[in-house]
């Protein structure tokens, strides 16, 4: 299979996960703010996995070219944000959905198996992602079906960035490190400044920083036990 093909489907695929992020609100019965808190918490640890991952793989390849392009992420995902201000839960899920991508087509350029462990994850990362997105616009009188094509709609710029960035990176291949040292620093930047705030407001902190840490390890642990 084309390479590029091959990056298309698998964005793909992990950009469609977020559909399953309703399954917790199918009862049709109002959940326990914790759930959502929980659900940032466990997206949190996964892509503080993936972004340690990336930063790992990437620190191999070059320091200088990584540290820049982290913070070439944090700028950009930070002026984003500043001229979204207080946009829409689909307009900021599309904003995650970029830096997202990127980790995965970057990822995908490092390598087949490293880049189907970060696709996973991210995939993986969707799902309690999507819920609280899905129980925001529901709450907002949205129905669940059309809340939860919008929850997927927002993914469509992972699938982009994603092809993109693995068409960029493998045309011009010295470019590897800065994508995934911009990839590292965007995800960390969403982390610590969007996706933690928000589940600690929705839960305890010993049980966020538990779903958190054990998400994280988990993803941690496939990444250095596959090297």
């Amino acid at each position: 299979m084309d390479p590029a093909w091959r990056v298309l489907i698998y964005s793909s695929v992990a950009a469609a996960t977020a559909a399953f992020g309703a399954l917790p609100l199918a009862s049709g019965r109002t959940q326990p703010l914790r759930l959502f808190g929980w659900a940032n918490a466990l997206a949190s640890g996964l892509m503080l996995g993936v972004a340690y991952s990336l930063m790992a793989v990437s620190l191999d390849r070059g320091l200088a070219q990584t540290g820049l392009g982290a913070l070439a992420g944090i700028a950009c995902i930070t002026l984003a944000r500043a001229v979204a201000g207080t946009a829409g839960v689909i307009r900021l899920g599309a904003i995650h959905a970029v830096p997202e991508g990127i980790a995965i087509g970057v990822a995908m350029a490092a390598g087949l198996p490293f880049g189907a462990l970060m696709t996973t994850a991210l995939a993986v990362h969707n799902i309690p992602e999507a819920t609280v997105a899905i129980a925001t616009m529901t709450r907002r009188g949205t129905s669940l079906t059309l809340a939860t094509l919008l929850a997927v709609a927002a993914n469509v710029n992972q699938v982009v960035f994603a092809l993109a960035a693995f068409l960029l990176v493998s045309a011009v291949p010295v470019l590897l490190p800065w994508t995934l040292g911009f990839a590292f620093g965007a995800l960390l930047y969403l982390v610590m400044v969007e996706l933690l705030p928000d589940s600690y407001r929705d839960a305890g902190r010993t049980s966020i920083a538990l779903v958190t840490i054990v998400a994280m390890g988990i993803v941690v642990l496939l990444h250095d036990g596959g090297r």
